[in-house]
């Protein structure tokens, strides 16, 4: 892989997801999206299977509405075992939303890093290096969705209807999901390299003789 941009950036919090992954049918009738909430940790071993006790652990997931392609179920791939947000990014979502502040544990968050611009819009196997050991690849951006609002209604009672502002007030702020792609540990204060891959863009060839 042709590395076009080394970037730096520093892990902030460290976040698990301890309630287990619920039906969606749970998540349509949880009033405040509390099984979505992840908890502060110092540090976390990273597996190959994601990290060690959260709730999106594990070499397969099943499919949903993020993968039309296959019908709901569908065991696949786990590509998403991993959530990144940013620091600035969180900001600039309460911005959007009028209020003083989103912790990322509201919205399920995994790691936070601080440091990184635009840290959604880094491209598919951006990979991000710890100190020991650890590398994650990314799939690419985590849309956001109406779930976290519920969270984050629940914090602003004085807010009705807030939460049903996150999608817009996240879009292309939500951060980005990946994969353990080599096991090792992950700690709180880590200083962490991100390699941007070399982007082309796909086009395609015109026909022979225009």
């Amino acid at each position: 892989m042709n590395v076009a941009i080394m970037l730096e950036a520093t892990v902030t919090r460290v976040l698990i997801g301890l309630h287990p992954l619920v039906p969606l049918a749970e998540k349509q009738a949880s009033p405040d999206g509390r099984y979505l909430v992840s908890t502060r940790v110092h540090d976390v071993c990273a597996t190959l299977e994601g990290l060690a006790g959260d709730r999106h652990a594990g070499f397969t997931r099943r499919a949903d509405a993020r993968v039309p392609q296959y019908p709901r179920g569908t065991e696949i791939h786990n590509s998403r075992q991993v959530s990144f947000v940013a620091e600035e990014e969180l900001a600039q979502i309460a911005a959007n939303m009028g209020v003083p502040v989103i912790e990322p544990e509201w919205i399920g968050a995994n790691l936070v890093l601080v440091g990184i611009p635009n840290l959604s819009a880094l491209p598919p196997m951006t990979r991000v290096y710890f100190p020991e050991l650890t590398a994650i690849a990314l799939e690419g951006e985590n849309h956001p969705c109406v779930y976290p609002g519920k969270a984050i209604q629940s914090h602003y009672p004085d807010r009705p209807e807030i939460g049903k502002q996150f999608p817009r007030a996240a879009y292309h702020l939500r951060g980005v999901v990946g994969w353990v792609e080599r096991a090792g540990m992950i700690r709180e204060g880590d200083i962490v390299r991100i390699d941007v891959p070399e982007q082309i863009s796909y086009r395609v060839p015109e026909p022979a003789g225009r």
